[in-house]
């Protein structure tokens, strides 16, 4: 089973960027979708951006696809989401997820068998 944990986050004004890291283990992870997640209070997990770990193709929701790219170093060990031209309404807690049995333009939460604990972004007007 893949376990991830995420990193970075934080808080920016509008219009600057920044960098999720997710740090991917496991025995399976090799052949795993990962995939950027986020949530406001009261609303459902959104997905964002996610990548096939075997492969790097990747899949990305129309509101992300301009500004945010996600990515995976050469040792396929850690997904990075960066974010770029960040607006206020990106606002949310980010949640890195990882699955292998993903249609990952389906955006599908129940999908994904394991999750990272969250990191919150603010950007502000």
């Amino acid at each position: 089973q893949v376990q991830v944990v995420e990193s970075g986050g934080g808080s920016v004004q509008a219009g600057g960027s920044l960098r999720l890291s997710c740090a991917v283990s496991g025995t399976t992870y090799k052949r795993a979708c990962v995939g950027w997640f986020r949530q406001t209070p009261g609303k459902e997990r959104e997905g964002v951006a996610a990548i096939y770990t075997g492969a790097g193709s990747t899949n990305y929701r129309a509101s992300a696809k301009d500004r945010f790219t996600i990515s995976q170093d050469n040792d396929k060990t850690t997904v990075y989401l960066d974010m770029n031209e960040l607006k206020p309404e990106d606002t949310a807690t980010y949640y890195c997820g990882a699955g292998e049995r993903v249609v990952a333009w389906e955006w599908r939460p129940y999908e994904y068998n394991t999750w990272g604990q969250g990191t919150q972004v603010t950007v502000s007007s």
